[in-house]
């Protein structure tokens, strides 16, 4: 087929139609056969594994056939300001006089002073302190007096400075703990395997400020982002979720990454159980049987919260033939009741993440990510060069209309946000004649409120990157260390990466945190109350102070 054959310059109407139809039916075909193609070669290495032979070699590609990143075409080039040098990098520690020999020098020569030459270096060597403490002896109370360590200083043990060494360069550094202990050991520093491993999994001294600071987090914004990505706990998969927004990031490992896991999370696992209006509402949508609600209407304390185990023994006691499905979708509405109701816990008011089930129902508004939904498009692959115009040509309008809503979030006015209502309508209503994309654009459309929910709240991200590269770095730690070996490890894992990446956001350093806390040196503040003030200063949340 010719690659500049256009089916819309055809004239006769009926005849433009089954051109397209055979186009759309050709593209159909290609995909189909694709799929039987692959299908069919899975069935012959899985046959040569069972006569004991070895299938087809799994040899990746050079690069990647399919690429579906959007980076390039979500950024518009800008040129980038040179970075500001920290002042304290320019800070001279130590003056160093260089003379020439002199007798290289000829006897005319005139002294003009010096040059000077800024370098920084930096010494990493290992320190043994000889503390020599103050010791008194009381006859009188038979009692010794002696003088304190200074705090995180143990007799016989290591300073905080090599812990805090050891926890930066695991959760920071993206070390591997037997090259931390190699590393130790070249410095003179012989630590063991266990007294490291004891180290990277206490995570008591700071699990307290983490939970306060993901109070504070939450209570930064009305809006936060989410994402998961895989974790293994000793072997088992679980999920890691990431809570983020521009302040702060926190981490989570899960056995399950469902709506109630979800609920406790936002709930900081305080999460209660409630049956009022809200949850008769939510039940009735979810279709559970009536029979079942009404004996909820009829029997439950009305307007009272219970815990879990209170929970679960009502329901054991008063709906024992619920299928599984059901009992999630109780446990689910008398949580969301209860966490829209209470106000002990932040209530997040908007989502913004990509479209998994999951999320939806847990907050009153959902930003869905505009990257995410581009992605559905380029995997599209048209094998006709006019599908691959149309496709084309529709991807360059989907680009210029997320750059209309970049700009509409630096100068938002309700006109504009009109318009861009009205050419949302326009861009996602067309019937192009490509099936696949067509199918596509209408899902899409299905989408429009959360997609612009920017349009209201022009604060929020119009995608959920930041979210995404938090999960990166469970991802990266993952392929390093593999995973925790137990739940005390995990936890660790999620402490230590949580108080990292929100270091990070504040500008502050994570290895002169970990050492003013077990220095006890106070030199950082607590980072929840840094949010908090940041966040007032910063105003991440103005579209909501106007509702």
């Amino acid at each position: 087929m010719p690659a500049n054959f256009d089916p819309t310059t055809i004239e006769d109407l009926t005849l433009r139609q089954a051109f397209i139809f055979l186009l759309n039916q050709i593209e159909s075909q290609a995909a189909h056969l694709q799929a039987l193609q692959q299908e069919n070669q899975t069935l012959r290495d899985e046959n040569n594994r069972l006569k004991g032979e070895q299938g087809q070699p799994k040899i990746q590609p050079n690069k990647k056939q399919a690429n579906i990143s959007s980076e390039k075409e979500r950024h518009a080039k800008k040129p980038r300001p040179a970075k500001a040098r920290r002042a304290h990098y320019q800070t001279i520690t130590r003056t160093q006089t260089l003379r020439v020999t002199k007798d290289l020098l000829p006897p005319d020569v005139i002294h003009k002073g010096y040059e000077e030459v800024v370098v920084r270096e930096l010494r990493f060597e290992r320190e043994t302190i000889c503390f020599r403490r103050e010791k008194y002896y009381s006859p009188s109370q038979q009692r010794i007096y002696l003088a304190d360590l200074p705090p995180g200083f143990e007799a016989g043990a290591f300073g905080p400075g090599v812990r805090t060494l050891v926890i930066s360069l695991y959760y920071e550094g993206a070390m591997s703990q037997p090259k931390i202990e190699q590393l130790l050991g070249e410095l003179g520093c012989a630590v063991s395997t266990g007294l490291i491993a004891q180290w990277l999994n206490d995570c008591r001294e700071f699990a307290c400020e983490r939970s306060e600071m993901e109070r504070a987090g939450l209570s930064s914004t009305e809006w936060q982002g989410i994402d998961d990505t895989a974790t293994r706990v000793n072997g088992v998969n679980q999920v890691c979720e990431v809570i983020t927004n521009p302040l702060y990031t926190s981490y989570h490992t899960v056995a399950h990454k469902d709506r109630h896991t979800v609920l406790k999370l936002l709930c900081g696992h305080h999460l209660q159980y409630r049956f009022n209006e809200e949850a008769r509402a939510l039940l009735t949508v979810w279709k559970l049987p009536k029979c079942y609600l009404s004996c909820l209407e009829a029997d439950w304390p009305y307007a009272t919260t219970l815990t879990c185990s209170e929970t679960e023994q009502w329901l054991a006691r008063h709906l024992p033939h619920l299928g599984s499905q059901q009992v999630s979708l109780v446990w689910n509405a008398l949580g969301l009741a209860y966490y829209h109701w209470q106000s002990e816990w932040p209530v997040v008011s908007l989502l913004v993440c990509d479209d998994a089930p999951q999320w939806e129902w847990l907050t009153a508004e959902i930003g869905l990510c505009w990257v995410h939904e581009a992605r559905h498009y380029k995997k599209l692959t048209p094998h006709t060069p006019y599908f691959g115009a149309v496709l084309a040509t529709f991807t360059e309008s989907f680009w210029h209309y997320y750059r209309e809503l970049l700009a509409y979030q630096l100068a938002a006015t309700p006109a504009e946000a009109m318009r861009l209502q009205d050419e949302f309508e326009r861009l996602f209503s067309p019937v192009t004649g490509y099936q696949a994309l067509d199918q596509q654009i209408a899902r899409t459309r299905a989408k429009q409120a959360q997609l612009l929910a920017v349009l209201m709240h022009p604060e929020i991200p119009l995608h959920n990157n930041a979210s995404e590269l938090a999960a990166r770095q469970r991802v990266r730690k993952r392929d390093i260390s593999f995973g925790p070996r137990s739940e005390a490890g995990a936890k660790a894992w999620d402490v230590f990466q949580s108080l990292a990446a929100t270091c990070r956001k504040l500008g502050l350093s994570f290895y002169r945190y970990i050492h003013s806390r077990l220095s006890a040196s106070d030199e950082i503040a607590q980072l929840g109350d840094i949010i908090t003030e940041r966040a007032s200063q910063l105003n991440l949340s103005p579209s909501w102070a106007t509702l």
